[in-house]
């Protein structure tokens, strides 16, 4: 504490000491334009990373809900008309219902089944995805709204990113 003192004392004696008890402005905006350039560089990574991790989750979510179908319909019941009938009326991770259109056996597939770049349906018993990122989607997935959808594909053979079906 004395030093300290001692160094406060010399420093109100001495021209141009103050300057030694803070920042400059210079040094300052030298700090925060570093930190923003970092902060830059970083933000996009991690939000990539986050978007992946969503995808990833309604994925598992899109696999769950497929085996809770699998099952309802080896007990002999059919598929259900809504997925509140098995529980599932979940969201997806970026907070919309998850969508699931039931086809009827024997009957030709319901106009507003996904569709892939040839225009046929991708599944024979029902469509179930996610909506992705932007919430928005339509029947064929080559089109730039349904390219960020989470989709159940080939009934269920391939589960994932509608751009890369």
């Amino acid at each position: 504490m004395a030093t300290v003192t001692r160094w406060l004392a010399a420093a109100r004696h001495s021209r141009g000491a103050w300057y030694e008890l803070g920042w400059t402005i210079v040094e300052m905006v030298l700090v925060v334009a570093i930190f923003g350039t970092l902060l830059a560089m970083v933000t996009p990574q991690v939000t990539k990373h986050i978007d992946q991790a969503r995808v990833a989750r309604a994925i598992l979510d899109i696999e769950g809900i497929q085996a809770d179908l699998a099952g309802v319909e080896m007990l002999g019941e059919g598929l259900p008309e809504t997925l509140a009938e098995i529980g599932r009326d979940m969201l997806d991770p970026w907070g919309n219902p998850y969508q699931y259109l039931r086809f009827e056996r024997g009957k030709p597939v319901p106009p507003g089944a996904r569709r892939d770049r040839f225009l046929v349906p991708i599944n024979t018993s029902y469509d179930l995805y996610s909506m992705g990122k932007d919430g928005a989607t339509t029947v064929a997935l080559t089109a730039k709204p349904s390219q960020d959808d989470v989709v159940r594909a080939n009934d269920g053979a391939f589960i994932g990113l509608a751009v890369r079906y």
